[in-house]
């Protein structure tokens, strides 16, 4: 068996900045933390006061608890636990499962943020992970279907209650919109979100100039890019079945996992990166295209405005979107 971890802070977005950015030398404007299960960092490249900082630390903080799986004082976790009865929560989470259920009906069922009960048979943490049998995979996808979640005012139930939510397909990008947010309302001009691997930059560079983001040469544990794009004041977000993976028998098996059916999707895809403004919209959209193959995914993208991707084939080929930064 062979084992393969890979954190997607390091490998599954590489962050290029040409040009070092000199930061004000009185404060470290830089926070990284390890929450939402993965490394994150925040450049600031602006003068701010020491409360700024401290109020980022209290915002992020407050979200790792807010949509996780096993905080007993997570939203998501009692919504699991209510055995189907209603939730009081916050606008937050009314947000986070609105914009899921926009994106599940988008994709025809293929974003399911339901998929919890099959998630949670994927170990890809395990020093020895395995397959999960067949009986198992099944009995979890018939608990998947996010047309179960049922929002009432300020309340949240699932209509299966042994269905589980997970948000992790979406979470990340709209805690990076709420960052960026809050950046904003501080007066903070120039920044860098780094939610492993899911980046939000706000404004420019200081000098002007653009962001350089690179995105990874697949199966590269160097973090190597094989190609980059230069934004401002956009997010860059990637799934890729390079990021967390493991092998058994010479097969692979990914952590993009198709709803009907529990196991990893299979297509001629390695990863899609999707820019726009929005963090949550490339987040959710990145892990939709993936799911919907290279062919109906592209003609996704490019029916929609203000949004790029770049999708990797696996014979490492890149394919642009019609507008690709135009």
């Amino acid at each position: 068996m062979k084992h393969k971890k890979i954190i997607a802070f390091l490998f599954s977005v590489v962050f290029l900045l040409s040009g070092c950015e000199k930061l004000p030398a009185k404060e470290d404007l830089t926070y990284t933390d390890t929450l939402y299960d993965t490394v994150i960092d925040i450049q600031i490249l602006d003068p701010v006061e020491p409360d700024v900082m401290d109020g980022l630390k209290k915002l992020c903080k407050k979200y790792d608890t807010l949509f996780s799986k096993t905080d007993e004082n997570s939203d998501i976790y009692r919504i699991n636990t209510a055995a189907g009865a209603p939730v009081e929560v916050s606008e937050d989470t009314l947000m986070l499962l609105k914009k899921s259920i926009y994106y599940g009906d988008l994709s025809g069922g293929l974003f399911d943020v339901t998929i919890g009960t099959v998630s949670g048979l994927w170990d890809f943490k395990s020093d020895e992970p395995s397959v999960p049998s067949q009986d198992a995979l099944s009995a979890a996808v018939s608990h998947v279907n996010y047309k179960n979640i049922i929002i009432e005012g300020n309340t949240v139930r699932l209509a299966d209650p042994n269905a589980l939510l997970d948000v992790g397909a979406i979470a990340k990008g709209y805690i990076a919109d709420r960052i960026k947010d809050y950046l904003k309302e501080n007066s903070v001009r120039h920044a860098v979100i780094n939610l492993g691997g899911n980046v939000l930059t706000l404004g420019t560079k200081t000098d002007g100039s653009k962001y350089n983001i690179g995105i990874q040469r697949p199966f590269d544990e160097t973090g190597a890019a094989i190609t980059s794009v230069k934004i401002a004041d956009q997010s860059v977000v990637t799934t890729g079945i390079y990021q967390r993976y493991f092998e058994v028998d010479g097969k692979k098996y990914h952590h993009v996992l198709t709803p009907s059916t529990g196991r990893p999707c299979e297509n001629s895809l390695y990863s899609v990166s999707i820019i726009t403004d929005s963090s949550l919209t490339a987040d959710a959209l990145s892990t939709t295209c993936y799911l919907m193959g290279f062919d109906k995914g592209m003609k996704l993208i490019n029916q929609l405005d203000n949004v790029d991707a770049i999708f990797i084939t696996d014979d490492e080929k890149l394919h642009y979107s019609d507008n690709f930064l135009k």
